[in-house]
């Protein structure tokens, strides 16, 4: 099996960050693990509002997380669980996690409200 990268906070750059979060299904997963207060396995994210994410989608989009230094993965058996780094990268980055999933939580309210 292949290991698991976690860059160290030192070496979470803030352009990686935002590439992550850039994306919007990457940041409903994002803010899951983070609003979660246990590990969570990846396919509790397979399926986002009425979306199905095929399992390769969803491998690149953890991956993504986890290279940016957002989300730490452990492997238990056969499946991988995830919790947030939230604090140690709001050590790092004061605020920019929650003004970041503050701004995705907005832009989809506005979305509901305009498709209803």
């Amino acid at each position: 099996m292949r290991t698991l990268v976690h860059p160290t906070m030192e070496a979470v750059r803030l352009e990686a960050i935002l590439h992550a979060l850039s994306d919007p299904v990457r940041a409903r997963i994002f803010a899951s693990i983070a609003g979660g207060a246990c590990l969570q396995n990846c396919s509790a994210h397979a399926a986002i509002g009425d979306r199905v994410i095929p399992k390769s989608s969803l491998s690149q989009h953890f991956k993504v997380l986890r290279e940016a230094g957002l989300i730490r993965s452990e492997r238990h058996g056969v499946e991988v669980r995830n919790a947030s780094r939230c604090a140690e990268v709001d050590q790092r980055f004061p605020g920019l996690i929650a003004a970041i999933l503050d701004a995705h939580a907005r832009d989809e309210e506005r979305a509901a409200a305009a498709s209803s």
